[in-house]
């Protein structure tokens, strides 16, 4: 289900979802903005997530390890 807002965006953003959508990369603007509230939904999620596994605000060193991970770059560090 779907419900219409009114929302005001600087022009520089809403330029930014116009060109994903004459690019192709979104299917509307509707849909890119769905999309980038979607996204920060599940990052503040799986913040609060470390967050009761760390029991506080988890170190900078472990976001930085989680964040490498999930864009597939080593978590090794290199000497």
């Amino acid at each position: 289900m779907n419900e219409r807002v009114t929302v005001s965006l600087p022009t520089e953003l809403l330029a930014e979802a116009r060109r994903a959508v004459e690019t192709g990369a979104a299917a509307s603007v509707s849909s890119y903005i769905a999309d980038a509230v979607s996204a920060k939904a599940a990052r503040q999620r799986a913040l609060a997530e470390l967050e009761r596994v760390f029991g506080g605000v988890p170190p900078a060193e472990a976001l930085d390890k989680a964040r490498r991970a999930l864009r597939g770059e080593s978590t090794a560090r290199s000497a």
